[in-house]
């Protein structure tokens, strides 16, 4: 089976390794986005993706956009592919680009689909405290992954999962299940999507990073992991990173025996309320105490929530 594989970030990476290392596939050309800037000296990189490619010497387009690339376009339709797969690409495609492979354009989506629809399936379903996600195959239409269900895949979201940790899970989980999806294509039967039961996972934005403590612990904690490692409060003036939390209460503490037994006063929203010996600083939230696990000060690296607490000598009622 030929095909053209459009895909980005590292998520998309074991679906890539997986059509190369079976001798049922022909990757023709990868399509990905343009190199960007990324370090310290602001040099051009590929794309986890085109690194790939370009180990295997396939043929790499990076357009700046793929609907508008009439070389480009005109090269995809020339190889004949049987089928495109995309996975985290980050462009729209065209009904022309749609209707070019015999097959048709095969996506790999981070949810169990309808829920979740967009750009930012894993991170959302984190914030909004989902016990389980997946990864569901579907033929691609114009509309925002609103096509036809192929096969679907599920896994359990452990309390202290982050988005990085779910993943890394869900891309090996993707290229197991693509691969299956398109070794049985002609025995499935592509369902449609129920859009009444539909839910949107939009693009992160900068407000969507802020910490408001007057929410509940468990709210706060879906955010931050879902959101990792961006979420940030403010404390003593300077902007802080909080990656890692443990919330006080229920099952979060069933591995945490020290911490079950403390014995936590109350505060105000944002108040260091106790500081645990080895562990580190405690906040009061709208419902429920939180515990830092892991932050980072502006301009330093990421530390441990007792490194913070004892090396900033964090005292009771103090408040980010």
């Amino acid at each position: 089976m030929k095909i053209v594989f459009f895909g980005t970030p590292q998520f998309a990476v074991p679906t890539l390794e997986a059509l190369l290392k079976s001798n049922s596939f022909e990757v023709a050309a990868v399509v990905t986005q343009p190199d960007k800037r990324r370090g310290r000296g602001n040099e051009l990189s590929p794309s986890p993706i085109k690194a790939i490619a370009l180990s295997h010497e396939i043929p790499v387009l990076q357009p700046k956009s793929i609907k508008k690339d009439v070389e480009g376009l005109e090269y995809l339709r020339s190889l004949n592919a049987d089928a495109f797969v995309v996975v985290a690409y980050g462009q729209i495609l065209s009904q022309e680009i749609l209707d070019m492979p015999r097959l048709g354009c095969v996506n790999v989506h981070g949810s169990i689909l309808p829920k979740y629809r967009g750009a930012a399936p894993i991170q959302w379903c984190l914030y909004h405290g989902e016990a389980e996600t997946g990864i569901t195959t579907m033929l691609m239409d114009a509309g925002m992954d609103t096509g036809a269900m192929l096969l679907i895949a599920k896994t359990a979201i452990a309390p202290f999962d982050s988005a990085h940790d779910l993943a890394v899970r869900l891309s090996t989980i993707g290229a197991d299940l693509l691969v299956e999806t398109l070794l049985k294509f002609p025995e499935i039967t592509p369902i449609p999507q129920d859009n009444e039961q539909a839910t949107y996972a939009p693009l992160i934005k900068k407000p969507d990073y802020e910490l408001d403590w007057s929410r509940s612990a468990i709210e706060l904690h879906n955010q931050i992991r879902g959101f990792y490692p961006n979420c940030n409060t403010q404390f003593r003036g300077t902007g802080l990173k909080v990656m890692q939390t443990i919330p006080l209460e229920g099952e979060f503490l069933n591995e945490f025996e020290e911490l079950r037994a403390l014995n936590l006063p109350t505060g105000t929203p944002g108040e260091v309320v106790e500081i645990v010996k080895n562990w580190g600083a405690v906040i009061q939230t709208g419902a429920g105490a939180l515990l830092l696990k892991e932050v980072q000060l502006a301009g330093k690296r990421a530390q441990s929530g007792w490194e913070f607490a004892n090396g900033m000598r964090i005292t009771i009622g103090e408040k980010l």
